[in-house]
């Protein structure tokens, strides 16, 4: 891979180049408008506040890198104490847990105070959990300098994705696009050249078949196509065949027209042909760290653990998503923001403050070099003192990085039903892929099935 890295530094020239010209605009800039904002904290006021993350529910290298951060802010706001803990709940992706967990301490009086939400939560945690609009607790010039950081700024795209009807909700915290992680051990071994990942679907299948069919081992697998995994690496396949999994006005699902379904059956019959084995997300993972498959898509959160279960055994390299022919790719984005619950002035302060620092470069260069997320402070991948000598190092880095110049966001499905409604789409996806069912009249069905819950027009 190091053909890959001397360019990296003109890729990454040419993302902040490409992204300040286009895709969702930016924050909006105006003068600071109604109201006061909340008071900043004595220095001897003390303050507890409660934060609910995800990364809680993620051993390793999630858990280690927020626990080493927090000892960090202690340190330097030793007035706030911040108990941090995981979504209530038992599912295999504590991501999963979070809506929920939420409502029940809202219905119990106790909600967190600051919280991780995924991005396709938006429209609920706008509208159903509370979120504060941040420009009206501390200012759009304080969001603004947020965004704008010490040295680095947050890359154009990243900075709306948690904007909502002319206000800036949350912070967008964590996120990658879909990368193709694959094992350049098992491509050798099954007569497949390294150097040359393949770049479409129908490449990724003459090279799955090869290597179940040469090795023993499995070919590739998509996370991407179970429920566990939501749907934000779903609408990326289906944007880049073409289609949409809702229309751009959020009021018809389409995710039975003829692209989405063309990528539900591209799954089947990876699946169908011993390419692709039967697997639940944390087999998926389990498997690929274990150099027992050849090929993953995946978000770069599950970068770390690869990383850890390649060294030493077996090639991690890594490559963009593969496209539909010569259709372009539309990566969309994973991941979450941190929101402000609190009705508290002064806890809504002290959880600013924590949104700050888990925010600024500082954290940003610890959470991509323990973890894997692309930091959204992207200049830091250009600073001898930030990113830059790790980013050199790291070739598995300059897919996530080239594939921000196209991405698109993670669109949340609308409504008090959104869940049920994603859900219901992606248990269509995959009983399709993995149980064998029919791909359109499943997906027919579970369209028409969940239109009912979408929101009146």
């Amino acid at each position: 891979m190091k053909r890959v890295m001397p360019a990296l530094g003109l890729v990454f020239a040419t993302v902040l180049a490409l992204s300040a010209c286009g895709g969702f605009g930016s924050t909006t800039t105006e003068p600071d408008a109604g109201g006061e904002p909340i008071p900043e904290l004595a220095p001897d006021q003390q303050v507890s506040i409660v934060f609910e993350s995800y990364n809680y529910g993620l051993a390793g290298a999630w858990t280690d890198t927020f626990d080493s951060l927090l000892a960090e802010f202690r340190a330097e706001f030793p007035n706030i104490t911040v108990t941090a803990r995981k979504p209530q709940g038992n599912s295999p992706n504590p991501a999963t847990d979070t809506i929920s967990s939420i409502q029940s301490q809202m219905v119990a009086g106790s909600p967190p105070d600051i919280a991780q939400l995924g991005f396709s939560d938006l429209d609920f945690t706008v509208h159903q959990l509370g979120a504060k609009p941040l420009d009206a607790l501390v200012g759009r010039r304080a969001v603004q300098a947020n965004f704008d950081g010490a040295e680095h700024p947050y890359a154009p795209k990243a900075r709306t994705l948690a904007d909502w009807d002319g206000h800036t909700y949350g912070v967008p915290f964590v996120f990658s696009t879909p990368v193709l992680y694959y094992n350049a051990s098992l491509f050798a071994a099954a007569g497949l050249d390294p150097q040359h990942p393949p770049s479409t679907w129908q490449e990724v299948n003459a090279a799955a078949a090869a290597i179940a069919g040469r090795t023993g081992k499995g070919g590739v697998y998509l996370d991407c196509l179970t429920r566990s995994a939501k749907d934000w690496c779903y609408q990326s396949l289906v944007r880049s065949n073409g289609g949409q999994v809702i229309s751009p006005d959020r009021r018809t699902l389409t995710f039975a027209d003829a692209p989405a379904v063309e990528v539900a059956a591209m799954g089947k019959r990876l699946v169908d042909s011993g390419a692709m084995p039967r697997l639940n997300q944390k087999q998926g993972y389990e498997a690929f760290a274990r150099g027992e498959l050849g090929m993953i898509l995946e978000t770069s959160a599950m970068q770390g653990t690869f990383v850890q279960g390649a060294a030493g055994d077996w090639d991690l390299r890594s490559a963009p998503m593969p496209g539909f022919g010569d259709k372009p790719t539309v990566p969309t984005n994973s991941g979450a923001s941190l929101f402000i619950l609190s009705d508290d002035p002064a806890k809504q302060r002290a959880a600013w403050e924590l949104v700050r620092f888990l925010t600024s470069e500082r954290a940003y260069t610890e959470i991509s070099q323990r973890i894997g997320y692309l930091p959204l402070r992207t200049g830091l991948m250009e600073d001898p003192d930030g990113l830059q000598a790790w980013s050199a190092k790291n070739p598995l880095l300059a897919p996530n990085v080239a594939q921000l110049a196209t991405m698109e966001p993670w669109v949340s499905m609308p409504g008090d039903n959104y869940l049920q409604i994603r859900d219901g789409m992606m248990e269509a996806v995959e009983a399709v892929v993995f149980q064998g069912r029919d791909p359109v009249s499943t997906l027919t069905e579970a369209r028409d099935r969940l239109t009912e819950l979408m929101p009146a027009s």
